[in-house]
């Protein structure tokens, strides 16, 4: 079964997900609305090349699992290339129970090795790249996982919207403008030869928070 997706961002008026300082208090508050069973963070994201080598195995070293009655979320990544090596970290801070990467067929054996010494549970989906749909469908079934915020920049929104696995956009519109040619937005993907695979949405909720910043949250329409 498929998890329900998503996507929660915070962008300037333009759309533009860099240059201006978003309220992370307010936006990381406002997630306590869906009660996440897994945070799906994208490796762009999570990857710090300072950090790259990090984590070295420790033969003594054993998962910190959570207690069962333990609600914090799961997080995932996914993580084709083996780029992230910096696990024992994350999932050392507090904000989740347990850390899962998602990797493909493609994803360099050594990675695996690294992955099993730490050790960090390993879902395997897809050939050259992460199938997400897969991996989603794993961790529910794996984890009993019903509910995934993606906390994450516009290049696995992107992924993600375009297979049609999104339920759900949440935008924090701030009242910034940043401009510029490029922007780096909450949907980045190949432009479209035409307008079929618009995705249609319906406003579920508009607000006004502090700051002058405006919530709004919209379903994703099935076709």
């Amino acid at each position: 079964m498929l998890p329900r997706v998503i996507l929660h961002n915070a962008v300037s008026l333009d759309g533009r997900m860099d240059w201006f300082t978003p309220d992370i208090g307010l936006f990381y508050e406002l997630t306590s609305h869906w009660k996440e069973d897994a945070t799906l963070a994208g490796s762009n994201t999570i990857f710090n090349p300072d950090e790259a080598h990090a984590d070295e195995p420790e033969a003594s070293h054993q998962p910190s699992k959570g207690a069962p009655q333990d609600t914090r979320p799961l997080l995932a990544v996914p993580d084709s290339r083996g780029r992230v090596r910096n696990w024992r970290w994350l999932r050392s801070q507090p904000y989740w129970r347990e850390t899962v990467a998602l990797c493909s067929r493609s994803t360099p054996k050594e990675h695996l090795e690294y992955l099993d010494s730490i050790p960090v549970d390993c879902v395997i989906s897809g050939d050259d790249r992460v199938d997400l749909r897969g991996a989603l469908e794993e961790l529910n079934r794996r984890y009993g996982v019903k509910l995934i915020r993606v906390d994450s920049g516009g290049t696995l929104n992107g992924v993600l919207l375009r297979a049609g696995l999104v339920d759900e956009v949440s935008v924090l519109i701030h009242p910034s403008l940043v401009g510029g040619s490029t922007p780096r937005t909450l949907f980045r993907a190949t432009d479209l030869a035409s307008p079929e695979r618009v995705i249609r949405l319906k406003l579920s909720h508009c607000e006004q928070l502090s700051g002058d910043v405006v919530w709004l949250r919209y379903a994703v329409l099935r076709d």
